[in-house]
């Protein structure tokens, strides 16, 4: 039986909302601002959790971002009544499975977001005492999170007994601790040698309470930061103009090793060029494993991949996400390195040495996309954010008729990747209605993309999609919390 339309619209739909919840986290874009970011993506996940219920909860088990993720459990554990109880079931599987997989300072958020929504049935309750229970070291959440682990237990009435709950409630009652972390936190209030012992944040109040200076307190304490806080105090720290200080921060170091690849990439384009080019190596090769690991058994088995990948000036991205769409684009050209047997990347500046990148000039992706085909690929991966103006239009007529006159038998795979959310259309920014478009935020995402991105060429309808959606659900919900 043929698609009806409501079926290609409900496909379409469903697209369409995938696109916004991995690209857009409500914040300033270039071309948009917050306000129009956040009433576009608000009004999106209204029409879905209305209008497709069933898939937009299924959403979860795809790879969107932690925003989005929050809002969709939100919505279905405040809009429950509106399901019946097969369904409430399916959800709490996702819900559980997405939770596990949230850090922990968002899902608390998310808590107390329900608490000023009133919501506190049964059901979200059962939620809030699984997670807590679910949690490998509460001691270290409570004394982290302590407000926010204290408000989600009295408002899912969980009953916490023993030393966490004399620590959450009546810190001060007690002369003396048997757990660690509580006995740290209490002797930290009058020992400056016990702080060091906390994690960063907490430490960071303790060590301004006794007065401790900033340099001696960041080189001390730099055993119990997160790989993630190293990261931000130096980009912090190059941000601000220290392009004088390798080491910002005191001494503290990130070691690059195990990194994410576009959060390295994203690290790599913080730092001042000069210091870009006396890393050269290090920084060079980390990205390299990265994406190595990223591609695992895929690497070396995609032929001849060209790429078309955007570092124009409308990559600076806005003071929320500076140089996102650019740090996006680099790490997928790393990661396309990695898979290609063959592999031409093309940038849209001209330049060559990817490395030292910045976001500069127009977009002249007609031009660039022309230089890729020629060097005759399997595959074109156009990364960028679909704004083609040196000159406009021209990216989309050179597509229209290579897929029209050229290779209508589409002999070369062509995908548009795009990093930003466009809050006009509801979706990202597409080039021609003749290539795929998918939203990309983390290009280690980048293969599950390109095949999320078949479905919008409309060569599959909403039963592949709904096929798709419910084999990624089992495998999510199967993953248990990891």
């Amino acid at each position: 039986m043929g698609e009806t339309l409501a079926d290609l619209v409900a496909c379409e739909d469903v697209l369409m909302f995938v696109n916004a919840a991995i690209t857009s986290t409500g914040q300033r874009e270039f071309h948009h601002d917050g306000g129009d970011q956040g009433l576009s993506l608000e009004f999106l996940h209204e029409y879905m959790l209305y209008g497709y219920r069933d898939l937009y909860a299924a959403v979860l088990a795809l790879d969107i971002n932690d925003h989005n993720a929050a809002m969709i459990v939100r919505n279905l554990l405040v809009h429950a009544a509106e399901a019946d109880r097969e369904r409430r079931r399916e959800e709490g599987l996702l819900i559980a499975a997405r939770l596990a997989r949230l850090p922990q300072h968002r899902v608390l958020r998310l808590f107390r977001d329900l608490r000023r929504a009133g919501v506190n049935n049964r059901r979200t309750r059962a939620i809030q005492r699984d997670w807590l229970a679910s949690r490998t070291d509460p001691a270290f959440d409570a004394v982290k999170y302590r407000g926010a682990v204290k408000d989600m237990i009295r408002h899912a009435h969980l009953r916490v007994e023993g030393e966490l709950g004399t620590f959450l409630f009546a810190p001060h009652s007690r002369g003396s601790y048997r757990t660690p972390m509580f006995e740290t936190w209490r002797r930290a209030h009058y020992e400056q040698a016990a702080l060091y012992r906390l994690p960063y944040t907490v430490a960071e109040g303790f060590a301004s309470k006794h007065g401790i200076p900033r340099e001696v307190f960041l080189e001390r304490i730099e055993p119990q930061m997160t790989r993630l806080e190293r990261l931000r105090l130096q980009e912090n720290a190059y941000v601000q103009g220290s392009t004088r200080v390798r080491k910002p921060a005191g001494n503290v170091r990130t070691d690059l090793s195990g990194m994410p690849l576009t959060r390295l990439a994203t690290y790599a384009l913080a730092l001042p060029l000069d210091t870009r080019a006396e890393r050269r190596e290090e920084l060079t090769t980390a990205l390299r494993a990265a994406a190595r690991k990223s591609a695992g058994p895929l690497a070396g088995r995609w032929g001849h991949v060209a790429a078309v990948l955007d570092d124009s000036f409308s990559t600076t991205g806005s003071g929320q996400k500076r140089r996102r769409p650019l740090a996006v684009a680099l790490a997928c050209h790393y990661l396309l390195q990695a898979l290609a047997a063959r592999y031409t990347p093309l940038w849209t500046s001209g330049r060559a040495d990817e490395l030292l990148l910045y976001p500069l000039g127009p977009t002249p992706l007609g031009e660039r996309i022309l230089d890729a085909l020629d060097t005759g690929p399997e595959r074109l991966i156009i990364v960028s954010d679909g704004w083609d103006n040196a000159p406009p239009g021209l990216a989309a007529e050179v597509l229209r008729v290579w897929r029209t006159r050229l290779d209508p038998d589409r002999k070369v795979t062509i995908t548009h990747l795009n990093p930003v959310y466009d809050a006009d259309d509801f979706d990202v920014r597409r080039l021609t209605p003749t290539v795929p478009t998918a939203g990309v935020r983390d290009a280690e995402d980048l293969p599950t993309l390109i095949e999320l991105a078949g479905f919008a060429e409309g060569r599959t309808g909403l039963d592949d999609v709904r096929a798709y959606l419910g084999e990624r659900t089992a495998r999510f919900t199967a993953g248990g919390r990891r």
